[in-house]
């Protein structure tokens, strides 16, 4: 159960009458989306309200009525995915901020600048963002909002999507030290053995994570591996 004070009251109007709900918003954008949640174990109180913060319960015969269900948990799902949600000024604000933060994450892993064909820095993407006064659903996905959030960052700075295929040669033994690595990187396109018992593959992976991809490398092998970008 979520505590009294950080709950949000969820409210849905219906032939006249308010039902309403008090509920962890932290859990609000994942019913919004459809996704399994148990519910009840998120609400503050189980009950449907006429008027949360005062109190007031609303009648089991007006809930039957506009819902056809008396179900606490299936009525509010129903008041969350269907209604509105009521945050205070702070937790929209928390919740903006995070979900800004894994916006630009996404952007900075897969984006590159194609005067230069290098990755942004984080840091430039975040200021880009403030530059351009990007809005920002806290309960939307994030994925859901990176395609307009570049199109506002266009106008600041040059940015694309794309990935870029790296050719790598490793060792024998370092090829075992650096496989999951790879792997979590990018998709192997390629992959062969020499005779001399090295480790020759193709790595395809978004752009904006090759400097992070090739530190990796770097250190797991001692600088001992070998890497070419492919046009």
């Amino acid at each position: 159960m979520v505590n009294l004070e950080e709950a949000i009251v969820g409210r849905y109007e219906a032939r006249g009458e308010s039902f309403e709900i008090l509920i962890d918003p932290k859990i609000v954008k994942y019913l919004k989306e459809g996704k399994e949640v148990d519910i009840a174990s998120h609400m503050a109180v189980e009950e449907i309200f006429k008027d949360a913060r005062k109190g007031t319960k609303q009648s089991e015969e007006k809930i039957r009525e506009v819902f056809g269900t008396n179900d606490i948990a299936a009525v509010a799902r129903i008041i969350v995915q269907k209604g509105q949600v009521q945050l205070t000024t702070e937790q929209r604000h928390i919740m903006q901020e995070n979900k800004r933060k894994q916006i630009a994450a996404i952007i900075a892993r897969n984006a590159i600048n194609p005067q230069t064909r290098t990755p942004h820095p984080l840091s430039r993407i975040e200021a880009a963002m403030e530059e351009a006064k990007v809005r920002i659903d806290p309960f939307k996905s994030a994925e859901a909002q990176v395609q307009d959030v570049l199109d506002a960052l266009r106008p600041i700075i040059p940015i694309r999507f794309e990935n870029v295929k790296i050719a790598v040669k490793l060792s024998g033994e370092d090829y075992g030290r650096c496989y999951s690595d790879i792997n979590a990187f990018g998709r192997i396109t390629k992959e062969e053995w020499q005779q001399d018992g090295s480790w020759i593959g193709v790595v395809e992976m978004p752009a904006g994570m090759q400097a992070d991809f090739f530190e990796r490398l770097g250190h797991k092998t001692k600088g001992r591996a070998e890497t070419k970008i492919l046009k």
